[in-house]
């Protein structure tokens, strides 16, 4: 085949499919803009409501007697409930499943707890999303389900290293290796507290657990 017959055919093929590429175009550009059209005039305003509106459900999760007006409400303002369902897809409603997994777990509601903290997105925060996987480890241990609430406090306390959630989630994870009969694998998390975490609150206090679950194996 010739040169000149191979850009003759070339030319063919877009000029068959010149409407067809047009049109494949012309939608690529219309998705784009009706991205940005939903970004900046729905989700924008949407997340401003929502940030104006979770004030007061904040302010009422700070006072123990009234957890349940935080979680639904008082009628003037909304709960947390209503903004994670109205606000869905904004930060503040991410942030509203996380204090309601955290005020369903003080009512000691497990179910409940483990469901709204597993819809929380991660923000790439070192403390808030360790701390919110780890308190799925707390909902888990609390109802006696030991084997994933170690699970979940060894990927809180692997998520951000730091002198604050990972020795926290550590010995977490040594106490329900106890109860698991697991014991080396207490002794490893009790271990890495005292070596790596020694200025850390739990360092202070690992001697007694260390040497308990030393003397079982």
């Amino acid at each position: 085949m010739s040169v000149n017959n191979s850009i003759e055919k070339k030319g063919a093929f877009f000029q068959d499919n010149q409407k067809s590429l047009i049109f494949i175009i012309g939608g690529i550009i219309l998705l784009i803009v009706l991205y940005f059209g939903y970004q900046k005039l729905y989700l924008a305003p949407r997340a401003e409501k929502a940030a104006d509106d979770i004030y007061k459900a904040e302010e009422y999760a700070l006072i123990d007697s009234l957890q349940q007006v935080a979680i639904d409400g008082d009628g003037s303002f909304i709960g947390f409930k209503q903004i994670a369902d109205e606000y869905s897809n904004t930060p503040t409603a991410n942030i509203a499943n996380a204090y309601l997994g955290s005020l369903y777990l003080r009512q000691q509601n497990f179910q409940e707890a483990i469901k709204y903290l597993k819809k929380y997105s991660e923000t790439g925060s070192l403390i808030l999303d360790p701390l919110v996987i780890g308190l799925i480890g707390d909902a888990y241990s609390d109802s006696h389900d030991y084997k994933n609430a170690a699970d979940y406090y060894k990927k809180a306390a692997d998520k951000s290293k730091n002198s604050y959630t990972t020795p926290l989630f550590l010995k977490k994870l040594g106490l329900v290796n106890e109860q698991l009969n697991e014991f080396k694998n207490a002794e490893e998390a009790y271990s890495k507290i005292k070596s790596e975490y020694p200025e850390s609150v739990e360092a202070s206090t690992i001697d007694g657990p260390l040497a308990r679950v030393q003397a079982k194996q």
